[in-house]
């Protein structure tokens, strides 16, 4: 059997996609990937042996300005993703049985499964941004900011016609293209009635957060057997488990002098730093020894050696960071991060930071109580529930719903 997995994103939805892509191999499926084509992509899936098709322009070139992407960016790029994914994925396609697509809101991927006639699958890592009467977009799912249902209804609706207007015009114009008819709700048109959760259910419980029909795998994660490198090995060993610092893609998003704030906020605790430079360049405040930075590594392995991980509260940074143990500190700045914030911090195995640009002050703070005793303890027992076979199980449903649920071909 053929599948096709889409996204684009950054790392953290790449990542999912290689680890589903290994799982679906140990099935004997053959697997291809659309995606970015950002060079540190293409090697991530060679390294589980899976070539990247590239989709569209690279993430990095659209989000790692010295500014965040504005709304005008917004409408330039949509347009571009949507005849990226009809004709990449169109191609792509030839022979497989369903299609999967994640990611940036992938208007188009539905579309050309439709024209093919294979199944298609929508999968998320975070319950942000899918309609629920039960909270408006963008709030923490379970504590509504919205006054009632009635509320929550319009700003959802609302949230429809801004995906309508970035989405549905090229949408539109390429499916009549191929002799489709026209979509009037493209956000639920790629959602479907039925969206896969990628996400622990411990960490992330879906039960009543949304009115869809969620199918909740548990995460993706992709088995990580690398060693440190050798002086990350040295480091680690000459002393007292360190901090972790890292904002993965996080680029002009990222907490003004964070790295300066991290680094004082750890030496006020008596604490080493392991400084991961990502999109962002995170760089030491100056020449002492107690900072090591790193490029990509292994967090599977890095956080399982820790005193706490201070990051950006995504997806899949929250999820290596809860299974390897490690108290957390996230300090949230767009889209699902303040949720996993809040999880951590009610899951008692870190705590949140409030407000998005920390002082020295205020982190040391927030890193005091996750440095606690009685926090590490919490996290340690909580690593010991969390499933690691999401992978497998998401694996073996596609497989199966593929056999039985396959559609007819458009004409």
């Amino acid at each position: 059997m053929r599948v096709l997995l889409t996204t684009w994103g950054s790392r953290g939805d790449i990542e999912p996609l290689a680890g589903l892509a290994v799982g679906l191999r140990e099935f004997g499926a053959q697997v291809r990937v659309c995606a970015p084509p950002d060079e540190e992509f293409a090697a991530l899936l060679a390294r589980v042996g899976v070539p990247l098709v590239p989709l569209g322009p690279t993430v990095r070139s659209v989000v790692a300005g010295a500014k965040p992407p504005t709304a005008k960016d917004a409408f330039r790029l949509a347009p571009e993703l949507v005849a990226a994914r009809f004709e990449t994925l169109t191609a792509a396609a030839e022979g497989c049985e369903v299609l999967l697509a994640t990611g940036l809101m992938p208007a188009g991927a539905r579309d050309v499964a439709e024209k093919r006639g294979i199944r298609y699958v929508y999968a998320c890592f975070h319950l942000s941004g899918l309609p629920s009467r039960h909270f408006p977009p963008g709030a923490r799912p379970g504590k509504p900011s919205a006054p009632d249902e009635t509320d929550n209804r319009v700003l959802w609706e609302q949230d429809a016609q801004r995906v309508n207007a970035l989405y549905g015009e090229a949408l539109n114009r390429h499916r009549a293209a191929i002799g489709l008819p026209p979509v009037d709700n493209v956000r639920d048109h790629v959602l479907t009635d039925r969206p896969w959760l990628a996400a622990d259910a411990t960490l992330c419980p879906a039960q009543g957060k949304t009115d869809l029909d969620i199918v909740q795998t548990g995460a993706w994660t992709l088995p990580d057997d690398r060693p440190l490198p050798e002086g990350l090995e040295a480091f680690l060993d000459a002393g007292a488990p360190p901090v972790y610092v890292g904002f993965g893609s996080m680029a002009a998003h990222a907490p003004k002098d964070i790295a300066r704030v991290a680094i004082e906020a750890s030496r006020a605790h008596g604490r080493r730093v392991v400084l991961a430079r990502g999109w962002a360049d995170l760089a030491p405040v100056d020449d002492a020894g107690d900072c090591f930075v790193v490029g990509e590594v292994n967090q599977q392995a890095l956080f399982r050696r820790v005193a706490a991980v201070v990051h950006h509260g995504g997806a899949g940074t929250t999820t290596t960071a809860a299974r390897a143990g490690a108290p957390q500190v996230v300090v949230p700045r767009i889209v699902d991060q303040p949720y996993w914030a809040t999880r951590v911090a009610e899951l008692g195995i870190g705590s949140a930071h409030h407000g998005p640009t920390p002082t020295v002050d205020s982190l040391s703070a927030t890193l005091a109580a996750a440095l606690t005793p009685e926090t590490r303890a919490r996290a340690g027992a909580l690593a010991g529930t969390l499933r690691t076979d999401g992978a497998t199980v998401a694996a073996e449903r596609l497989l199966d719903a593929a056999d039985r649920e396959r559609p007819p071909a458009s004409a």
